[in-house]
């Protein structure tokens, strides 16, 4: 890399950690002192600077895309094992850091309208920069101590921001329920960690990629399933996904950064970070694509029968995680990165758009009481068919050029895995066209509460949504032409130090892309017809279809009402895990108050009871020792008296 942001790499990456950290103090003061005015500027200077200089990195990168640099930062752990704090910036580095801070910051912009009559406006603010922050220094970390660090400090404003409302108690328990859950998955990532920097005695990324061959196979493929453990959890795959759907009690913008540019992403990224580890277990990679696959297909249909507009996008993100990971897993980590950056912009734009009409329609987003709302919200309307468009694989909006290579890379090697994401393209094509034509289509439905505040909303949220939806259309076509040989590839393939063989297979995958994507914009094209013929005048054709009796009627009941409960695994947890851990909750706090604290008060009661007798000789009267004292000699002397006798 030379020019100016060669020579001066190290200051810019340490800004772009700093200037969100800045922006969160300065909103958080804000917030401390109680003033809201001009607290969103905090957050937008800071995150917007990050992005600016996130994307001068990039642009350095895209001129040498083998480069790879480390910059120390300062001493952090000085325990002889290589944990101090640094950056590590290579390709992989680079398009992770532009794609988070460019989405984040069109998020923090448009939440200056969304969140404009919130009581806690500059919280808010200062949660989003500090969250943007931590996503940084886990992207930038150059050792697995630091990268647990930011890791941890995701979590943490997931949780604060889940239930930012928290004075609503579905919005508390959501929180708490996300909390919980990250920390099953967490705790294998520490574990793994702690298993890394055990039997290497290093924390760096150079020092352990490098002495991964010291490691025995089984050793190899037990650190890295420990580590693919945080990132199930972290990015919401099978059976650990059950938090993301509630998390859309938050605020809409918090849903939006979690699901496009921050926490769900950053499993997919760690795990690619360590291609070292991974590559070097077929069994652990045999697991990733397994986990993917099956992560894909099951929350696609689970999408099918939802009416919420945001827990449709929600499993969508599910899904398409599983497609992250399924690219990962199947040796082509290029293109599961790839998928992640335009997944980035498309989703983030659709979570835009669903907070959109939920401002409009006073908070509701059920699409079985709006429709036709593309008469009064037309910049929304255009806006959210982009998006659909785009996670719909149709070219050349971005998910075709992304999603196109993981399944052409899984046919190649693992042709059942390959099938279900085929299937599970068409699903996605058909639950995101069937949501937007209820909510869009059909006759004018709004409900009452809405009143006249129905209609297109402010410019604040309007030109994110904008600028989401060129992205949508340009970033796939920009990264990744041409087609197995794009930027995107040559920049990754390098930085996510795997193995000669997954630049192969992500090759061979690419050969026959044309001809799977060919037949997937085909099938694509076929489902959101489907869609149109079924949801055109907004009305739920399928739903209706399990009305009346018969055998086939009742199956099909039957079916829809197992997908609409999302197959009753919340409920099946709640029996299996929480109500017997709530049980045994009570059971020790009633050992604790009942048993134990008895035991403790009959011990304490005997010198309780002494001390009590005691007190009673001890009452500070001189005259009363003295009249104790010549009774007990009077006492003594007849005693003595008697025994002389």
């Amino acid at each position: 890399m030379n020019g100016w942001v060669g020579e001066n790499i190290s200051v810019l990456a340490r800004w772009i950690v700093l200037l969100p950290l800045l922006g969160a103090a300065v909103a958080g003061a804000m917030a401390l002192a109680k003033v809201r005015r001009g607290a969103h500027w905090a957050a937008i200077a800071g995150v917007g600077g990050a992005a600016a200089l996130s994307v001068l990195i990039a642009g350095g990168f895209a001129g040498d895309p083998d480069l790879a640099m480390r910059v120390a930062v300062g001493e952090w752990m000085p325990i002889g094992i290589g944990a101090s704090f640094g950056f590590y910036i290579d390709g992989l580095t680079a398009v992770m850091l532009a794609t988070v801070t460019v989405v984040s910051f069109l998020i923090v912009v448009y939440s200056r309208g969304y969140m404009r009559e919130d009581a806690g406006y500059p919280r808010f603010f200062a949660l989003l920069a500090l969250f943007v922050a931590s996503m940084c220094v886990l992207v930038l970390a150059d050792n697995f101590l630091l990268l647990y660090l930011g890791w941890e400090a995701v979590g943490m404003c997931s949780y604060l921001l889940i239930g930012f409302w928290y004075r609503k108690p579905s919005a508390a328990n959501a929180a708490v329920k996300a909390f919980a859950v990250n920390r099953i998955g967490d705790l294998g990532f520490a574990i793994g960690v702690l298993t890394i920097v055990l039997t290497l005695g290093a924390a760096g990324y150079g020092e352990v990629f490098g002495r991964v061959g010291e490691w025995s196979a089984g050793m190899a493929t037990l650190v890295a399933l420990l580590l693919f453990c945080g990132a199930v959890g972290k990015s919401a795959q099978l059976p650990l996904y059950v938090w993301l759907p509630d998390a859309m009690e938050g605020p809409t913008p918090v849903s939006a950064l979690i699901h496009a540019a921050t926490m769900v992403t950053a499993g997919v990224y760690m795990v690619a970070r360590c291609g070292a580890i991974f590559a070097a277990s077929p069994v652990a990679l045999e697991v990733v694509a397994i986990v993917g696959g099956l992560t894909a297909i099951y929350a696609a249909t689970i999408a099918l029968a939802q009416y919420d507009m945001k827990r449709i996008l929600a499993y969508s993100t599910i899904s398409q995680l599983g497609y992250m990971f399924l690219g990962v897993g199947v040796l082509a980590p290029a293109a599961g990165v790839f998928h992640l950056v335009t997944h980035a912009f498309f989703k983030g734009l659709l979570f835009l758009t669903a907070g959109a009409v939920m401002h409009a329609m006073a908070g509701e987003i059920d699409i079985r009481r709006i429709g036709g709302l593309r008469r009064i919200m037309p910049v929304t309307y255009g806006a959210c068919l982009v998006g659909c468009l785009a996670l719909a694989g149709v070219p050349p909006l971005a998910g075709f050029w992304s999603k196109d290579e993981i399944i052409g890379a899984a046919l190649h090697g693992h042709p059942v895995l390959g099938m279900l994401a085929i299937v599970t393209a068409a699903l996605t094509a058909f639950y995101i066209f069937r949501m937007f034509f209820r909510a869009f289509h059909g006759e004018l439905r709004v409900p009452a509460e809405a009143g006249r505040h129905a209609g297109e909303v402010e410019r604040w949220m309007r030109w994110p949504m904008a600028l989401l939806a060129a992205g949508s259309v340009a970033v796939g076509a920009a990264l990744g032409w041409p087609v197995g040989h794009g930027w995107i590839e040559r920049v990754l393939e390098g930085a996510t130090a795997w193995s000669g063989s997954a630049g192969h297979a992500a090759e061979e995958g690419g050969v026959s892309h044309w001809f799977v994507s060919g037949g997937l914009t085909v099938l694509a094209l076929a489902m959101v017809g489907l869609a149109w013929v079924l949801y055109r005048g907004g009305r739920g054709v399928v739903e209706r279809w399990g009305v009346g009796s018969g055998a086939g009627r009742a199956l099909l009941r039957g079916a829809y009402g197992l997908v609409h409960q999302k197959y009753y695994v919340d409920e099946v947890y709640q029996a299996a895990v929480v109500g017997p851990l709530r049980r045994l909750a009570w059971g020790s706090d009633a050992t604790d108050s009942s048993v134990i604290n008895g035991v403790l008060y009959t011990i304490a009661a005997v010198p309780r009871g002494l001390g009590y007798g005691l007190r009673l000789l001890q009452r500070g009267a001189v005259q009363g020792y003295a009249l104790a004292g010549l009774v007990v000699l009077a006492l003594m002397l007849l005693a003595i008296l008697r025994l002389a006798g």
